[in-house]
């Protein structure tokens, strides 16, 4: 036998238009919800605090220093007049505590147990944490820094509004150059209220067209009223920018993170101005002593070169360029002169020695000998001659020509005559 299915419960119809939850229902549901977060630590900064005399619930509100966000806090007066450091509107507090839904007005609060008040050597410490932090990450790297035009058109000024760090800046900038121009921004520079306002107006200015460097300048305060300048987002925000920026936060010995991360750390506003914008009188005369430096190296140059030309012309070779020519002229008419003498020496004494032999060959001549009384006799034989050298050459009746000094003489031979040779001794 079997057991019949039990009845299921009749299914909650849908949340409709036609079906809505009343108020009460989606009060309870939120209520439960936050109920089930259980308690916190919250970190903040007071900036309203209602304690009246008589009320057994003090209302604070907590506001983040980096962003425009706030919570309800409420907790009992005695954690207030107990606290170890007095409380006030803009002190750093850490509490703890749990949120609770109020079903009656529809509000949310933070029901608090504890407040602790966060001191000077905690804020320098999370200071201290934080530029580690962002020194690890490369933030402080002077690879990261912009260069600072030597002069801006338009220059970007955050400060406080009718402060005496704007009234330096603008006041010094303009004495040093007279035409330069500010797109002024005036925000909160200490409170809950400054990182917001201070990161807006950055990011304003940041997108300017106009705008070629930008200077944050807040004058000198305590380590409570710096804080913004050492807050993270604001650092990001920085370091984020497009447009080079200045930090002019404070006098000399502060050193909020905001010097860390721009490009240019300027020790007070005055010095900003001094160090964004150029001094026109200094300016001028720089350049009134660079155009005497310029001239009077150009005279120099012109001098030397005069001087240069001067030892150049005054060489031989362009004061008297024909004088290389003339030397050469007289060079070679010498040894044209040279020549020719050896010439005339050379043909004198061949002409002597071509004499001597002619002499010589006239004395030892036929000529020469027929002078001297010889003759040369030859037979002749039809048209042929023949020297005789023998009486066996000339045969008796031989026609004969006979040859002397000053002409010949024909003959005929009649007889021959022998002439007997002596024996030598």
């Amino acid at each position: 036998m079997t057991e019949e299915p039990a009845q299921s419960a009749p299914a909650r119809p849908a949340n409709s238009a036609e079906n809505p939850w009343p108020v009460r229902s989606i009060a309870l549901k939120v209520a439960q919800w936050i109920d089930r977060l259980g308690s916190v630590w919250v970190e903040g900064q007071i900036t309203q605090m209602n304690l009246r005399p008589g009320t057994r619930t003090a209302f604070l509100v907590l506001r983040d220093p980096a962003a425009d966000m706030s919570l309800s806090v409420t907790c009992e007066p005695a954690l207030l007049r107990n606290s170890a450091v007095e409380l006030q509107e803009g002190s750093r507090v850490v509490v703890y505590g749990k949120f609770g839904y109020f079903t009656g007005r529809g509000t949310l609060s933070l029901r608090v147990t504890e407040i602790r008040p966060v001191g000077i050597g905690e804020l320098l410490a999370r200071i201290e944490r934080l530029k580690a932090l962002l020194a690890a990450e490369g933030l402080f790297d002077q690879r990261l820094k912009r260069p600072i035009p030597f002069l801006p058109g338009t220059i970007g000024l955050i400060t406080g509004r009718a402060s005496a760090a704007e009234r330096d800046v603008l006041s010094v900038a303009r004495q040093r150059w007279p035409a330069v121009r500010f797109e002024v921004r005036n925000t909160a520079v200490q409170g809950p209220t400054a990182v917001p306002q201070i990161i807006d107006a950055l990011a304003e200015l940041d997108r300017h067209p106009d705008v070629d460097v930008i200077v944050l300048a807040r004058g000198g305060g305590s380590v409570e009223d710096l804080l913004p300048f050492s807050d993270e987002t604001l650092c990001r925000a920085i370091v984020s920018a497009k447009t080079p920026i200045v930090s002019a936060i404070g006098h000399e010995p502060d050193n909020p993170l905001s010097d860390y991360v721009a490009d240019l750390r300027a020790a007070t506003p005055t010095d900003a101005a001094k160090r964004v914008v150029p001094d026109a009188a200094a300016e001028l005369s720089m350049v009134h002593d660079l155009r005497e430096r310029s001239a009077a190296a150009l005279r120099g140059w012109v001098q030397r070169e005069l001087r240069a030309l001067d030892s150049l012309r005054s060489r031989p070779v362009l004061a008297d360029p024909l004088r290389l020519l003339d030397q050469r002229h007289e060079e070679i008419q010498r040894l044209r002169t040279t020549t020719q003498r050896a010439i005339e020496h050379t043909l004198t004494a061949e002409s002597t020695t071509t004499r001597h032999l002619r002499e010589k060959l006239t004395a030892v001549g036929p000529a020469a000998t027929l002078a001297r009384g010889y003759a040369v006799v030859q037979r002749v034989s039809g048209a042929e001659r023949h020297v005789i050298r023998s009486v066996d050459d000339s045969p008796p009746g031989s026609q004969l020509r006979i040859r002397v000094a000053d002409g010949a003489i024909s003959a005929a031979a009649l007889g021959v005559q022998t002439i007997t040779k002596e024996p030598p001794q």
